[in-house]
């Protein structure tokens, strides 16, 4: 996480009840790969642009956008994107899984919990990542931003994430560490959880006003008690914000993706 920051006190309005579904982004979110993602920029950019200094710290101002997007946004040449996605793929031994991301999961997956993936990256690429990762069994769907018509911040990537695991909006949780994220989540429907150990520095992202802040991937955990028998007594129920959802800052202690 990038500095202090106070987590949001409480959470939208979106409905009660158990959490069923969890769809996170993958770079930042579940794995650490900002500075192969930014080695693969300016290493394509001197590939395709030549001279001069890399705009690398306006390319890590686009985290969880897909990169042709970027390029656009940017004002550079498409042509960046096939040297970006070779050096990416061949740094990509230099990426680790974020710390506990594999613990999280299998938790999750545990208590009956459907997962998805909704990156930035192409599918392709992202399984590839989770796979050398030891994270793509965990996981029920991985879903790219080139398997659906418009990439975050539009909402089909997240829309196409629950289809897959046939869980309705108001069941689902979306986590993500860029505003693209959350743009993408409350199009869907779904409550958007900031991820503060990502790559969006924490003011931005909390300007773009998530549902739910987190300090910590484990922090998640208690969002996502199954949902409770009908005749559950109250008392077994966890301890939940106004919207059913445990609340924000509870827990245990606390590149396509960057755009690629």
């Amino acid at each position: 996480m990038r500095g202090e920051v106070t987590p949001v006190a409480g959470a939208a309005e979106h409905g009660a009840g158990g959490v069923r579904a969890v769809v996170l982004d993958l770079d930042g979110v579940l794995a650490d790969s900002l500075a192969v993602a930014c080695e693969a920029f300016a290493l394509a950019y001197a590939e395709v642009v030549g001279g001069g200094v890399a705009p690398v710290d306006e390319y890590c101002r686009h985290p969880g956008r897909y990169l042709p997007d970027v390029l656009r946004l940017m004002g550079l040449p498409a042509a960046m994107a096939d040297p970006f996605v070779r050096e990416s793929n061949r740094l990509a031994h230099l990426v680790t899984p974020v710390d506990g991301a594999a613990g999280v999961l299998g938790a999750l997956r545990g208590r009956g919990i459907g997962l998805a993936v909704a990156t930035g990256r192409s599918g392709g690429r992202a399984r590839d990542l989770l796979g050398r990762l030891d994270l793509l069994r965990l996981v029920d769907h991985v879903v790219g931003s080139d398997e659906v018509a418009r990439p975050k911040p539009a909402p089909d990537i997240v829309r196409r994430a629950l289809e897959l695991l046939g869980v309705a909006p108001a069941d689902a949780l979306m986590v993500g560490d860029a505003p693209s994220d959350l743009a993408s989540a409350r199009a869907a429907g779904v409550r958007a959880v900031a991820a503060l150990w990502g790559e969006s520095d924490p003011a931005t992202l909390l300007a773009a006003g998530p549902d739910v802040v987190l300090a910590g991937l484990g922090e998640l955990l208690p969002l996502c008690d199954p949902r409770p028998a009908p005749d559950a007594p109250p008392a077994a129920r966890p301890a939940t914000g106004g919207d059913g959802l445990a609340a924000p800052g509870v827990g245990p202690g606390g590149v396509d993706g960057h755009a690629g």
